[in-house]
């Protein structure tokens, strides 16, 4: 869960500032299926997490452990999915929150 958490909050700057130019541009959006097939196909990527928005679009990490590409993908209930982050040297991480307790020692 911790690692999810984690590699979803590697995008969320990105997600903040390029949603809603993804959403009105168009050309980074098509089909879900056909934006998973791509990054499969042309990146190796699969998805390492996801989580759902306030506004229920459902944001996706996709991620390849050989190559160390990323992608952050934003799909709408109408089923469109946008690409509005990408980029390199993935790496999962599972840190733990430090509790107060801990951090006053």
């Amino acid at each position: 869960m911790n690692k999810n958490l984690l590699t979803l909050s590697l995008g969320i700057a990105a997600i903040l500032l390029s949603t809603q130019f993804a959403y009105s541009q168009g050309a980074n959006c098509a089909k879900r299926d056909a934006v998973v097939t791509r990054l499969a196909t042309a990146y190796g990527e699969t998805r390492q997490s996801m989580g759902l928005t306030a506004n229920n679009a459902v944001i996706e990490v996709f991620a390849s452990d050989e190559t160390g590409t990323w992608t952050i993908t934003v799909t709408t209930s109408d089923g469109k999915t946008c690409l509005v982050a990408s980029g390199q040297a993935f790496e999962e991480l599972a840190e733990r929150l430090i509790s107060d307790d801990e951090s006053d020692a």
